[in-house]
């Protein structure tokens, strides 16, 4: 987002010392540490968490509005680009040995991988793996159309002013009401059902896609 931002006129995050790869900038107290906390206490196997927001001044952007929409998809865009380098990743290990994914996941009975090449490369591999999964349901999630999401953000810059401002009126409750329906969700089952089916289809298309 910030290097984005800096691209098109606002250079709030870089002053702020945000442009960095160092993860200690990043952290959130609650929402990095206390919230993936709490969420360890419910049952579902749903975990929420952010970093500290990066500070971006809508009023330094050349172009607002239209600026907006690309400063706010180049977290899910940059989601998208780490899924596809994940699945580059596993195809170029999957290259080196084929047999990988017979053994991942692990199943009952099945010998592990002894060889020196085998435990090398196998911890690579789900991770790769894993890692498609993850960035494609962190994208999804981040494309949720409620402010402070980045598809709030994307929405608000693309609607009429009346309906933005009324969209950005929800932003102070807008984490509150997906903490809300994510607590929920283990009874109502919407997140999950709707999420995973986008995951699903999304990891497996570009899998299918690298793989082949």
């Amino acid at each position: 987002h910030g290097w984005v931002a800096h691209r098109y006129g606002d250079d709030t995050a870089r002053a702020a010392g945000r442009l960095t790869l160092n993860p200690l900038a990043h952290i959130d107290p609650f929402g990095t540490v206390i919230l993936p906390l709490i969420c360890l206490l419910f049952p579902g196997g749903f975990f929420l968490g952010w970093a500290k927001p990066v500070p971006i001044n809508p009023a330094q952007l050349h172009n607002p509005r239209r600026n907006m929409a690309l400063v706010a998809a180049a977290g899910p865009g940059m989601n998208l680009l780490l899924a596809v380098g994940s699945a580059l990743l596993l195809s170029l290990l999957l290259t080196i040995d084929p047999s990988l994914l017979a053994y991942w996941p692990p199943q009952p009975g099945m010998a592990p991988r002894t060889d020196w090449l085998g435990m090398l490369l196998l911890p690579l591999a789900a991770m790769a793996l894993y890692s498609v999964f993850i960035n494609i349901l962190l994208m999804i999630f981040n494309l949720i159309p409620i402010p402070p999401l980045d598809g709030g953000r994307i929405l608000t810059s693309l609607l009429p002013a009346r309906s933005a401002i009324a969209l950005s009126r929800l932003e102070p409750y807008g984490m509150l009401i997906i903490v809300g329906l994510i607590i929920l969700d283990p009874q109502i089952h919407v997140i999950r059902t709707v999420a995973g089916t986008f995951v699903n289809a999304m990891a497996g298309t570009i899998l299918s896609t690298v793989l082949q």
